[in-house]
């Protein structure tokens, strides 16, 4: 690997760390348009992270160094996440380690401390979001693995950058597995990210909390950290479903005119998918709790469903 792969690699991170709160803030706009709510503008965000950031961190008595240390890891950790998937080029020099199961190890890692977080306090709401989240989580990963596993039969590889070679520069097929995978993906990307009809990340109801209920101790710079990588989060899913699944605009070398052409494709998508995010969200209602394992058993059937047409169609 060469100096210039490594600012490859930069670049795409700090495209990760500025572009994730407009992602998100576009996500609102156009939510709250469709709804017919004024919203600030797509730059809000920024300016809430701003005001956390400018505001004391205040803490419990009973706080351990799981509490203090958990933001620092939930944010270094999105990060690393963000600097393994090929958002512009797939010359990266974390090439190697863009595995399908690393990715999904690393957010059980992010997944984990906030639980013990939300518990350390000794809060009634941690506690119930912690148990939540885990329940959710125990479903949802199994669905993931399997809808992804389903789009790397195509190319015999778990890795991300070979996946994104073959589908974007192989030959054009239109294939019955992945659009089993890609429904599963987009079920567990409205779980994972915390979108109606799983949770509804703009309420504080005791009864629809799950990850909100886990961080509500938090102040100040930690809460800005933990808020910034679910933004960042809600941009990484977003990319990875593009990248397994419509990785066409992803610069195969580390030219520059492919990197901007593929920035652009990237932020076209993005805009698109916001769109496509919020009219799911505004079409479906909340989803009772225990309606949720519905939810997700059925994104694990239609992901085992694109394995077995893989096999049998293909």
């Amino acid at each position: 690997m060469t100096a210039y792969s490594y600012t490859i690699e930069a670049v795409q991170i700090l495209l990760l760390l500025f572009a994730a709160p407009a992602f998100a803030g576009w996500v609102r706009t156009v939510k709250c348009r469709m709804q017919g709510r004024t919203y600030a503008g797509i730059f809000q965000p920024y300016r809430d992270l701003a005001k956390l950031f400018s505001k004391d961190v205040i803490l419990a008595e009973n706080a351990s160094w799981i509490f203090r240390v958990t933001p620092y890891i939930v944010f270094g950790v999105t990060v690393m996440i963000g600097g393994i998937i090929p958002l512009i080029s797939i010359d990266l020099p974390f090439a190697a380690t863009a595995d399908v199961i690393a990715l999904v190890m690393l957010f059980a890692i992010i997944r984990f401390f906030t639980a013990l977080a939300g518990m350390d306090i000794g809060t009634a709401f941690g506690g119930m979001g912690s148990s939540r989240e885990m329940t959710i989580s125990s479903l949802a990963e199994p669905a993931m693995l399997m809808a992804v596993f389903t789009a790397s039969l195509a190319a015999n590889s778990t890795s991300l950058t070979q996946m994104v070679h073959v589908m974007a520069h192989g030959e054009f097929t239109l294939r019955p597995s992945l659009a089993f995978a890609l429904l599963a993906f987009i079920m567990v990307h409205l779980t994972e990210t915390g979108r109606v009809p799983v949770d509804n990340p703009s309420t504080h109801l005791e009864l629809t909390m799950i990850h909100e209920a886990m961080i509500l101790e938090y102040s100040g710079r930690h809460l800005a950290l933990i808020e910034w990588a679910s933004m960042m989060k809600l941009f990484i899913f977003s990319s990875l479903g593009i990248a397994v699944f419509c990785p066409w605009g992803i610069a195969a070398s580390g030219d520059l005119v492919g990197m901007l052409i593929g920035a652009g494709v990237l932020a076209a998508k993005l805009a698109v998918l916001g769109i496509i995010l919020v009219l799911i969200e505004t079409g479906l209602a909340k989803m009772r709790l225990f309606r949720l394992t519905e939810f997700l058993g059925s994104a694990f059937l239609l992901a085992t469903l694109g394995m077995l047409s893989f096999f049998i169609l293909e």
